[in-house]
């Protein structure tokens, strides 16, 4: 196995087969992501994208409980300025198409919690493979009362479309394994964690052995006419207002305080 740099908590690898591997390691906060974890997803993609030895990719997170259980809330907590949240907003659209603009094929390996920025990444990945007791969601609007970006909506409704996007987020309810395999978010279910390492590393195994331009083109391919339906709304940068308004209100702020504290938020639609 070629040793890769990398962090206590964010470990990367690529072995002998040209497989590349990220684990999310915090499994004692459910994985949940650091601002420094999100930008060691955007080198470890820099990385293979310098190595054509690298022929895929597969992301999971440490342990049982969690994929990754959404962006660590305290990261949050300086937040004061407009470009505070737009500049988060840059920012995980930039860690994001950093996954999406790799040239080779990528597997999202999830047991238990896939959630906030954890399902934004899975939903970033060209392949979803979960275990039964995988949940997934975006339960913002209990929690902390911000919003997904244009891109986020883009990618989600996109695999499941914009009326279950629409239940998910107003409900704030996660979604069972099968429920997601019923509706597209994810390709496979297996039924635990050694089903689930060996069936992505033989799905791994089976994408290396394939021709890696026809993959790479239809990537591409997807991610431009994509690109060229968002475009169509005509604004660098849509959805700025929405953001703003969300991360800039009282109820984000108490959001964030209600959670931190263990108690329910007081929403006050300000």
């Amino acid at each position: 196995m070629i040793a890769t740099p990398a962090t206590d908590e964010l470990l990367f690898t690529i072995d002998e087969a040209g497989i590349a591997r990220i684990v999310l390691n915090r499994p004692q906060a459910r994985n949940a992501l650091t601002f420094a974890m999100y930008q060691g997803l955007i080198t470890c993609c820099e990385a293979i994208a310098g190595n054509p030895a690298v022929k895929a990719l597969i992301i999971t997170g440490a342990g049982d409980k969690a994929f990754a259980a959404g962006t660590d809330i305290a990261q949050f907590r300086d937040f004061s300025t407009a470009e505070d949240a737009l500049g988060y907003e840059r920012f995980m659209d930039r860690v994001l198409g950093s996954l999406e603009r790799l040239r080779v094929p990528t597997i999202a390996a999830i047991a238990g919690a896939c959630t906030g920025g954890g399902a934004a990444i899975a939903a970033a990945c060209d392949l979803r493979i979960a275990t039964r007791d995988a949940r997934f969601g975006f339960p913002i609007a209990r929690t902390l009362g911000n919003c997904l970006s244009q891109g986020n909506l883009k990618r989600l409704s996109g695999l499941i479309g914009p009326a279950r996007v629409k239940d998910i987020i107003f409900t704030a309810r996660l979604v069972g394994a099968e429920e997601a395999l019923g509706i597209g978010l994810i390709g496979e279910m297996v039924d635990d964690r050694a089903a689930l390492t060996e069936r992505v590393d033989t799905l791994a195994q089976l994408l290396a052995n394939h021709a890696p331009l026809t993959m790479q083109a239809t990537k591409e391919g997807l991610r431009r006419l994509a690109e060229e339906e968002a475009g169509a709304e005509g604004a660098p940068h849509p959805g700025d207002d929405l953001i703003l308004m969300c991360y800039m209100s009282q109820d984000f702020r108490e959001g964030m305080e209600a959670f931190l504290g263990k108690r329910p938020p007081n929403w006050t639609g300000r």
